[in-house]
C-alpha cells in the first residue's frame, strides 16, 4: 500500500538522469517537448495540485485547489485512448496506442502548465504494469511530452480508489464493498466505517483488498464485445467469479449493514441508462443510489440491445459500446459474491485519491 503522497510528474527535461536539473520535481517544466519549441508557462502556484490517471482505457486529469475541508476542481480532462489495446494478446503497448497517449498527455501537460500547477502526481496502471515495453513507454513519455509517469502497483491503486471514494460511504453503514472496474484490472476493497480526519475528507479503513487481472478491455478482447449473447455473458461472469473466489471466501460473509460502492465507467453508464439521461451528467450520477433490482433491469436492457443500439445510447456511445457488457459481467460476478442490496455510484476515484493524499501530506486543511 502507498504510504505517502509522492511529488512526481512535471519534470525539467534536464532532470532525466542528468546533472544540473531541478531539485524540486513538480515545480519545473520542460523548455521543449515533442519538438514544439520554447514553452512559456504561468508561474507555479503552490496551492494548485494536479492528479493524472493513465489507465488501460482512459487518460484523465484533475487540477484542483484546496478549500475549507475538501478541494475545488479548476480544470479537468478525460479522453478514451485505449492504451492497453491488444496488450492481453501481444504483451506490448502498440504504436497507435502510444501515439494516442502522447496526444492526450500533451493536452494534460499544457493544462497543468497554464494553471500554474505546483504539485502533481501522474500515475499509470495496468497497461504499463502488464506490457513488456511499459518502462520503454514511460521513458518515451518523459522524452517526448516531458511528463514523468509513475507506474503504481496494485495495492497503491486500491488505496487511492478507497481514498477518493470514502467520502461517498453512507455514514450510518458499517462499511462498504468498494470496487473499481478498470480496463485491464479490477480492484475490490472491503472498507470499515471511515475515520474522521479533522477538517479534511474522511480516511478509508481498509480491511482487505484484491486486484483481479481482468478489466473491460481484457475481457472484451478475450470473449468479444460487439455481439454478446447470454452464453458469452455467462462465460465472462464465470471467469470473473473464479478469480474472485479467494477474496469472496475471506470477505464475503457478515455483509449486514454494508453497501456496495462502485467507481468505473461501467457503473456510471448503468446509472446514466437507469436515469434515462439525454446526455451524461456527472452531477446527477455521482453519489446516486441504485437498488439491486434496478441494476438487474439495466443489465437486461443492455443485453437486449444490439451493438448499434448501444452506440446510439447517449450514456454509452461508440467508445464504450464494445466494452460495456464486459463491465456488466464483472459487476454481476461481484454482486453474486457480495450480495448487498444497495450500490452507491461514484464518478470519482484515483485522481481524487491522489489529490486528497497530496493535500493531506501538505497539511493544507490543518492550516485553514
Amino acid at each position: 500500500m502507498d504510504q505517502e503522497a509522492h511529488t512526481t510528474g512535471l519534470l525539467d527535461a534536464t532532470r532525466l538522469g542528468k546533472q544540473g536539473g531541478s531539485e524540486q520535481p513538480g515545480l519545473a517544466w520542460p523548455e521543449t517537448a515533442g519538438g514544439a519549441g520554447s514553452l512559456r508557462t504561468a508561474a507555479a502556484h503552490p496551492a494548485t495540485y494536479a492528479a493524472l490517471d493513465l489507465g488501460t482505457n482512459n487518460c484523465r486529469l484533475l487540477v484542483a485547489r484546496p478549500t475549507g475541508s475538501s478541494f475545488r476542481v479548476v480544470d479537468a480532462f478525460s479522453r478514451i485512448i485505449r492504451l492497453g489495446e491488444g496488450v492481453s494478446l501481444t504483451g506490448r503497448i502498440g504504436e497507435a496506442a502510444i501515439v494516442r497517449a502522447v496526444d492526450a498527455l500533451a493536452v494534460c501537460r499544457d493544462k497543468m502548465r497554464s494553471r500554474g500547477v505546483g504539485r502533481a502526481r501522474l500515475i499509470a496502471t495496468e497497461a504499463c504494469r502488464a506490457a513488456e515495453n511499459g518502462t520503454e513507454f514511460q521513458a518515451r513519455i518523459s522524452e517526448v511530452v516531458g511528463l514523468d509517469l509513475e507506474i503504481v502497483d496494485h495495492g497503491t491503486e486500491a488505496e487511492l480508489a478507497a481514498t477518493g471514494c470514502t467520502p461517498l460511504m453512507d455514514p450510518d453503514s458499517r462499511g462498504a464493498i468498494l470496487f473499481d472496474i478498470g480496463g485491464g484490472s479490477s480492484e475490490l476493497v472491503r472498507l470499515g466505517r471511515s475515520e474522521a480526519a479533522g477538517r479534511g475528507p474522511p480516511k478509508p479503513v481498509i480491511q482487505g483488498w484484491v486486484s483481479l487481472p481482468l478489466g473491460v478491455v481484457t475481457l472484451a478482447e478475450r470473449f468479444g464485445g460487439v455481439a454478446v449473447d447470454r452464453a458469452v455473458f455467462d462465460a465472462m461472469v464465470a471467469e470473473v467469479t473464479r478469480a474472485l473466489a479467494d477474496f469472496s471466501r475471506a470477505h464475503g460473509d457478515d455483509l449486514g449493514g454494508l453497501h456496495m460502492l462502485g467507481t468505473s465507467g461501467t457503473v456510471t453508464t448503468i446509472a446514466g441508462v437507469h436515469l434515462e439521461l439525454p446526455r451524461y451528467d456527472r452531477r446527477r450520477v455521482d453519489g446516486c443510489w441504485l437498488r439491486a433490482h434496478e441494476i438487474t433491469g439495466v443489465i437486461d436492457r443492455l443485453m437486449a440491445m444490439s451493438y448499434d443500439d448501444r452506440v446510439a445510447n447517449p450514456c454509452i456511445g461508440a467508445e464504450r459500446a464494445d466494452l460495456v457488457l464486459a463491465g456488466c459481467a464483472i459487476l454481476e460476478a461481484i454482486r453474486h459474491a457480495f450480495p448487498c442490496p444497495r450500490l452507491r455510484v461514484a464518478d470519482r476515484g484515483l485522481r481524487e485519491g491522489m489529490l486528497v493524499k497530496m493535500m493531506r501530506a501538505d497539511g493544507v486543511w490543518e492550516r485553514r
